[in-house]
């Protein structure tokens, strides 16, 4: 996947949930208590720098659950 469909999906489900990256920067420092912001949550996605803890975190606040599933190989 590259960087610019990343970043949409995440815009996309924000849209659903009525919220704004400034309200997930929040909501993600206060569940971690490490400081995120508009510009770090956007600067990770344009660089394709989220790391997967960082997904689950995204993942459940936005309230979805990130799984592995495994492929079946006909």
């Amino acid at each position: 996947m590259n960087e610019n469909y990343n970043k949409k999906y995440i815009k996309f489900l924000l849209s659903l949930n009525a919220m704004t990256f400034q309200m997930l920067a929040d909501k993600m420092t206060e569940k971690t208590g490490k400081k995120y912001t508009y510009n770090s949550i956007k600067g990770k996605l344009d660089r394709n720098r989220v790391t997967l803890a960082e997904a689950q975190i995204i993942a459940d606040i936005l309230g979805y659950d990130l799984k592995w599933i495994e492929r079946k190989n006909d």
